[in-house]
């Protein structure tokens, strides 16, 4: 009618060495990180700001919202660029947005 005391075993010994694989799991996952996501991102922003100090006048460029244009004019002062979408419009972007540099007559193909 009684519900009898239940014990628990004795304690079972901690196992040793569990310092050293949790160090090593760590470098590991440090190393994953570098190479999966830290040197591919820190390639593209070398490469991004090595095609920022490439643009020149008369460039055909694609910004990063879709826009095709001819770079006009560049002012260094405050890093915006002067871009003429086509014979009437001219729009004003940073140059931080522009995304690629086409090869020449490629808006001309369209």
């Amino acid at each position: 009618m009684f519900i009898s005391n239940a014990y628990a075993n004795a304690a079972g010994a901690p196992q040793g060495g569990g310092t050293m694989e949790l160090v090593f799991m760590l470098v590991m996952f440090g190393l994953i990180f570098y190479f999966m996501i830290f040197r591919p991102q820190s390639k593209r922003v070398k490469e991004h700001k090595n095609l920022m100090a490439s643009i020149s006048k008369g460039d055909e460029v694609l910004t990063s919202g879709g826009i095709l244009g001819k770079v006009t004019k560049i002012s260094d002062e405050n890093d915006y660029v002067l871009l003429a979408i086509n014979d009437n419009n001219q729009i004003t972007i940073k140059k931080d947005y522009i995304a690629a540099v086409l090869p020449k007559g490629s808006i001309q193909s369209l």
